[in-house]
Parts: structure tokens; sequence; C-alpha cells
């Protein structure tokens, strides 16, 4: 039987933006794991008649419909109500649920209030998902060959009624195949998304495994998912990782969780060698994120944030006729801060960046968005300069410039030549 998955999650507070819809994504991995696909996914306020217009929708394309939210004892927890409602059942006092209530309230000295104790009813025919973190049970209830399926929108209480009896009573009723579906996301940096998808495009319309494309700030992910058992996703996902690095070369730093900031740590330890940092318009962020990571003492020494034109002249030493003849964003003035950046602090290696983070101080010649950064080695020093634009804003063009800082360090590290 194949089966297919809609997940509704409930609450206005969603829908005003004013929290993160973890719920719907933490339900779907595990569908996934299991090998359910879930094709579809709402979000829907506190409001009676929109909640069931979102089960009639999920009904008429889902076997299995799985809400999240609005369980709880207020007047706005409306979702099992509405569900039942729409289905054309009653609610009955479940006898269970009812004694964990009174035993929760009693073991804390607190009276059950009405509201409270109508969390113990249920849509007639439908089973009590125990809460053993909270106090509304959750609802599995089978009907005419579908299920629907309502946990609390407490995310802990969500997760252990998935976890402990949700995903155990699907595999029981063979909801759950040999097959599952996994992801495998592969990161690269220094790439542009259009460029990724030239070199890649074949491998965007394949069907299993699927490759698709995520931009996110100075970096391109691909998102790798296959489905079947979970051998053969494991060589599916090897396989299809193995392609895309050898199309996109060192552009791919990592994979899964890992983090540029991360990968850069382990280069320097591996490498043994240290670095210090001298930045201008990224205000120490570069540092920051050289130092996000635990056990950045045993290869960052410091890090000077030289804004001004003194400040470059009596910290880093960048003599002050290269700043008149250059002006403060150039490739000479980025190479003699990489350098004043070593010699200040003994390090093996020096970085720095400068430029024009904006929105203001652009000029035809240096418009706003040009970066120069620098890295300076005992054999000398080398420079490049980025061109990020107007529009990722002030804070996009800094993290832009980190980003394309730490990648410098890093291609540095693997035996490329900064930009080559």
């Amino acid at each position: 039987m194949t089966v297919r998955a809609e997940v509704v999650s409930v609450g206005t507070e969603l829908l005003l933006g004013q929290i993160t819809d973890t719920n719907a994504t933490y339900i779907c991995q595990r569908l996934a794991e299991c090998g359910i696909p879930v094709y579809f996914r709402q979000t829907v306020g506190d409001n009676f008649e929109r909640v069931q217009q979102a089960l009639r929708l999920a009904w008429s394309r889902a076997e299995l419909v799985v809400f999240t939210g609005g369980l709880g004892p207020t007047e706005d927890d409306l979702t099992k109500e509405a569900v039942a409602a729409a289905l054309g059942a009653d609610l009955v006092e479940d006898a269970e649920s009812l004694a964990h209530l009174e035993q929760f309230f009693a073991r804390r000295g607190r009276t059950m209030t009405p509201n409270q104790r109508r969390q113990a009813l249920l849509p007639r025919g439908a089973v009590a998902i125990p809460n053993r973190w909270g106090t509304a049970p959750g609802v599995f209830w089978e009907v005419e060959g579908r299920v629907v399926v309502l946990v609390p929108g407490v995310p802990r209480e969500m997760r252990g009624m998935v976890d402990e009896f949700v995903v155990p009573e699907l595999r029981r009723r063979g909801w759950v195949g040999q097959d599952v579906i996994r992801s495998r996301v592969v990161r690269t940096v220094g790439i542009g998304e259009g460029q990724l998808e030239e070199l890649v495009r074949d491998l965007l319309h394949t069907t299993n495994p699927t490759v698709a494309p995520l931009a996110h700030l100075g970096e391109v992910h691909l998102r790798i998912t296959a489905r079947g058992t979970p051998a053969e996703v494991d060589r599916m996902l090897d396989e299809a990782e193995a392609r895309l690095r050898e199309r996109l070369g060192d552009a791919v730093y990592g994979t899964g969780e890992e983090t540029l900031d991360a990968v850069v740590a382990r280069l320097l330890r591996e490498a043994k060698v240290t670095v210090a940092v001298a930045e201008s318009c990224t205000g120490g962020l570069v540092g920051e994120r050289l130092t996000s990571v635990p056990g950045s003492s045993a290869y960052f020494l410091g890090g000077v944030v030289a804004y001004s034109n003194g400040a470059k002249e009596d910290l880093l030493h960048v003599p002050e006729e290269l700043l008149e003849r250059f002006g403060a964003v150039s490739a000479e003035v980025a190479e003699a801060m990489a350098r004043g950046a070593r010699e200040r602090f003994g390090a093996d290696l020096g970085l720095a960046v400068t430029g024009v983070a904006g929105p203001g101080g652009g000029t035809e010649q240096k418009p706003v968005g040009r970066v120069f950064l620098a890295l300076a080695d005992r054999d000398g020093v080398h420079s490049v300069r980025a061109d990020f634009g107007e529009e990722p804003g002030r804070e996009g063009v800094r993290r832009l410039a980190s980003q394309a800082a730490l990648n410098l360090l890093r291609r540095y590290l693997m035996g490329r030549r900064p930009g080559g």
C-alpha cells in the first residue's frame, strides 16, 4: 500500500511569524525515515472552520494526516473538536486520559478545572496517545482506511508521542515498509548558483536520487534525497555525492551540518599553523567565526579591527603613502594589513579584509560591496577582489566578506593558491 502523508500545523502564532514551526519539520523527518512521503504541509490558525477546511483538503489527497497543535485546555485549542466535527463524530470522555489528568493535578496539589478536564475527550472510536510529558493526550484515529493523528504543539510532548506511539503504531499496521527516505546535504562555497547549476544540470533531473540546489547567503547547498532499502539509500547517496564532488571540485567544503567555520578550524589544526586577522569592514566578524569552534586557541593568535586609516598605520604598520596613493579599499592596503597582522602576532598566517560595506561610502571606482582580501605567509602575500554589490545590504556584505575570507584561508590550507 502506498501511503501519502500530510502535516497540518495549528496555531495563529505560526501565521503571525512569532515562532518557527519546528514541529512539522520533525514530523516530516520521522515519516521520511519510515518511508512515508509527506506530499503537502498546511499551516492554519486557531479557527474552528479553517481547521475543518484543512482536514477536508488533506483528507482528499492523503492516507495519513498528522495535526500538531491546538490540543490544550484554553478556548482557542480547537483542533480535536474541529476534526471530530468534520468527520461526523461526537466526543466522549476517555477514562484512562481522565485518570492521568486527575493524578497529574493531584500530585501538584492543584484543582482540575472544567477546561482542563475536557482534554480527556476523544472522538468516538479514536485511541488516546498517552502524554507522559504533559496533560493533553494525543489522538490516533482510523476512519475508513485512513488515519488522522493529533499531537500537541509543545515540541517535547509532540516528539515523545511521535517516537513512542505514532511510529510504532504505523509499523504495527504495516504502513512502514522496507523503504526509507533519506537526504544528505552537500555544501559549497565560492561558486554562484547559476555556475553551479551549469556544472550539475543533468544531475538535477534525476528521480532517485533527486538533487536540489538550495541557495544561502554566501553558499549553495545541494540536497540529495534517495528512497530504497537502507543499504540502497546509502549507496545512492554516496554515489551522488561522489559525482557532485567530481563536478564541483574544491567548491565542496563539507556535508550535513558541517559549517565552513568548523572545516577551516579542522584544517588549521591539521596543518598545525597559526593565524592572525586584520579587519576593517567586517568589524571583527572573521575573528568571531574563527573562534566560534572550541579549541580555537590552538590556531588563532589574535586580531585587529582597524577601521580608520590611523588605526591601520598605528596597529598594522600600513604605510601612510600606501593609503594616500591607493586608498583604504585596495589590494595594496589589504596586503599590507595581512603582513601587519602576521608580524604583530607572530603568526604563521595573516588574513586581512577591507572593503565598502555600505550603504554609503561607495564611489564609481570603489562601489558598495567591493572587498579586498589578502593572505600573508612567510613566502609573501596574495590578494583577491570580490564584488558583492549593494543588494545584500550592509550586514549581508559583511557576512559575505567574512565568508570569502574563510574560503581564501580554506583554499590555502588545501594547497590552492589564493585566487587561483
